[in-house]
């Protein structure tokens, strides 16, 4: 029987959506036939995963502190296989700032962008970008932090907001259209899924509560722009060094040319997430998922040989 730890929780503004990930993988685990046991990412989980001694993590984090390198490095420290990407492809594509300049930089279609240092105290004037603008955390996931600006009022307040609780903030063009979210599992392209929100955009309460959202899956595009759309995820997931899985969001304009917006290196696994509904859509049921995901940590730390006695119990 593999000893799975599943990391969950930690300090950042997603902690209840990651505990919803994490339940779900554990059971999901269980009625595998896996020992699986729930780990909070706190100051005590080194300690803790040396006793337990698993032989794989599932990483169920979300946000600072799990998407973005830092658990990562410690587990890789502590010798121990791990799902999702590495340190690297975390540490780049948290950064929403990095993100788009490397998108730009490889010629892959992004909304205009500039980013803001809020720690000097001085708040920004209007960038040269036209109203309306979004304006978001560099470094935030599941829309924490979103605002959409449509008058002078509002850049101020939001500015003001921001500067309580962030350092550096991203504004972007705003354009008007559909939005699509697609997700890659190992070098797969999933299908296509399309979200109708009830909010006016993709918000936290959207993503996670009951009824804040719609999930179209595939979503009803012609074949041209499907494949459109999956290039481009691919394409992403490739270029961040990404590994096992990924989501990647996509505006589609009205005019029907679409923008990526960000990656997501650990996609929720929550009842009304995105990656299980487009797996579920091609047979992938979600116990299947998780136990795919675990296989292949398992064979990476094969690969890496056994985790050093450090990680192991006295």
């Amino acid at each position: 029987m593999k000893r799975v730890a599943v990391l969950m929780g930690g300090p950042s503004s997603e902690r209840e959506v990651s505990i919803a990930t994490g339940t779900g993988v554990q059971q999901a685990l269980q009625s595998l036939g896996y020992h699986a046991e729930a780990f909070d990412f706190d100051r005590r989980v080194v300690e803790a995963l040396r006793a337990f001694a698993p032989d794989v993590v599932f990483n169920a984090l979300h946000g600072v502190g799990g998407e973005d390198g830092q658990a990562q490095a410690i587990l890789e420290w502590l010798g121990l296989p791990y799902t999702g990407s590495g340190i690297q492809g975390c540490a780049m594509s948290m950064d929403k700032h990095l993100t788009k300049k490397l998108l730009a930089a490889e010629g892959l279609p992004t909304p205009a962008w500039d980013v803001f240092d809020l720690s000097g105290g001085t708040l920004p004037l209007l960038p040269g970008l036209n109203l309306p603008l979004v304006v978001k955390p560099v470094d935030e996931g599941s829309s924490v932090g979103v605002m959409i600006v449509r008058t002078h009022d509002q850049w101020k307040e939001a500015m003001i907001a921001n500067s309580e609780r962030y350092r550096r903030v991203l504004v972007e063009e705003y354009i008007a259209g559909r939005e699509f979210s697609v997700p890659v599992l190992f070098d797969d392209v999933l299908p296509v899924v399309e979200i109708v929100a009830e909010d006016s955009f993709y918000t936290y309460d959207a993503k996670y509560k009951p009824g804040g959202s719609r999930h179209l899956v595939p979503a009803p595009l012609d074949g041209d722009l499907t494949a459109r759309l999956r290039m481009l995820a691919l394409s992403t997931h490739r270029l961040m060094n990404l590994r096992d899985y990924s989501r990647t969001d996509i505006l589609l304009s009205r005019e029907g040319r679409p923008y990526i917006l960000e990656v997501n290196t650990l996609p929720g696994l929550t009842p009304t997430s995105i990656l299980p509904d487009a797996a579920r859509s091609v047979g992938i049921a979600y116990e299947t998922l998780v136990d795919r995901l675990v296989r292949a940590a398992l064979d990476r730390g094969r690969e890496c040989g056994a985790a050093p006695s450090s990680a192991r119990p006295t």
